[in-house]
């Protein structure tokens, strides 16, 4: 609650101050609004902007938000892991080790990109293949990349050295685009609503409150010992709470004014559902395989079967993107192609 003054009307109109001075009508103003989306351009954008300065792209969509994201909500971490994890279940072979592996894949889920370093030998042919942190890497001018290092420095590798695995994006060719970002607004709204809920627990179980005096003969030291009492209170820096004493009021001398009611009408438990559903259908990911509780008698099906279709319509897709990116480069040789297993069938 910001800070306001509040006043009170006298009988002829004007207006009466806390203190019993007359003063010219005032407005009260607890809180200004907060917009929705302050940061449209986060997922906003239709362009991209060249940096003329250390010469590379910047990326569309903010990096920094992307990496923090799987923090900040259990259902979108998990899946972004487990989208991962499934294709790189699969690896068999090829010029990287199971772990490079799993980290491309993950870089190409969480960031839609992922740029694959061809390492040479002293006479210049590929031997293996590493993947770059997608988090500080961006495209250079020459379509190579800049790795975004500490202190301002860069390390910069030619297009020749890099082959880069995108996830295709219809506005602009120079990223790839993360294929969540319909989810992003739930996946906010349901951490908002976790650390919400928190700090009412930690307040102390109530949500703040005005408390109003009417009582012309309230003693001032009692009236200031009320006053520190509040600032005091366990949790006031959460949720805060106003005194005020407007001498000669009308009704109740003294009344706790709740500012909202947290008990059984919240809809914690709904804003929870719905936004961690909406997350998991901006990953087309089934909720039998990502630890949805069930709400109802029927349960979730069979994973067995929800496993078997998204390896076909997601996981296989994803491999296909990442394998194809290597075949097509003709320096890797046959060795350092790689290979998966692509046979549902068979176990892994």
């Amino acid at each position: 609650m910001g800070d306001a003054t509040l006043t009170a009307a006298n009988d002829d109109g004007s207006t009466l101050a806390a203190n019993g001075a007359a003063s010219a009508p005032k407005t009260v103003v607890f809180s200004m609004p907060e917009q929705v989306m302050p940061n449209m351009w986060l997922t906003d954008y239709d362009s991209l902007y060249y940096n003329e300065g250390d010469g590379y792209w910047e990326p569309p969509v903010d990096r920094q938000l992307l990496a923090n994201l799987t923090r900040r909500n259990a259902q979108h971490g998990g899946i972004v892991q487990s989208r991962a994890n499934m294709a790189t279940a699969r690896f068999t072979s090829g010029g990287m080790s199971a772990q490079e592996v799993g980290a491309s894949f993950l870089n190409l889920v969480q960031f839609g990109d992922v740029a694959l370093l061809k390492i040479r030998n002293g006479f210049g042919q590929v031997v293996r293949l590493f993947p770059l942190p997608s988090y500080r890497s961006r495209v250079g001018g020459d379509g190579g990349a800049v790795v975004l290092e500490r202190q301002n420095t860069f390390k910069r590798y030619k297009a020749k050295d890099i082959i880069w695995v995108r996830v295709y994006d219809p506005v602009q060719q120079v990223y790839g685009c993360p294929d969540y970002l319909g989810g992003l607004q739930s996946a906010l709204l349901n951490e908002d609503s976790t650390l919400f809920r928190r700090k009412y627990y930690i307040n102390g179980a109530h949500m703040g409150f005005i408390m109003y005096a009417t009582d012309p003969n309230l003693d001032p030291a009692v009236e200031k010992d009320l006053k520190e009492k509040i600032q005091e209170s366990k949790g006031v820096g959460n949720f805060k709470s106003l005194f005020v004493n407007i001498p000669n009021g009308k009704e109740k001398g003294i009344q706790i004014i709740p500012v909202g009611n947290f008990e059984s009408k919240d809809e914690f438990f709904n804003v929870k559902a719905v936004s961690a559903q909406d997350v998991f259908n901006a990953h087309r990911f089934p909720a039998g395989l990502g630890g949805m509780i069930p709400t109802n008698t029927a349960g979730l099906g069979d994973p067995t079967k929800y496993d078997e279709v998204y390896f076909k319509s997601e996981t296989r897709p994803l491999i296909n993107m990442l394998v194809d990116a290597v075949e097509r480069d003709p320096e890797v040789s046959r060795p350092l192609k790689l290979v998966f297993d692509m046979d549902f069938g068979k176990a892994v």
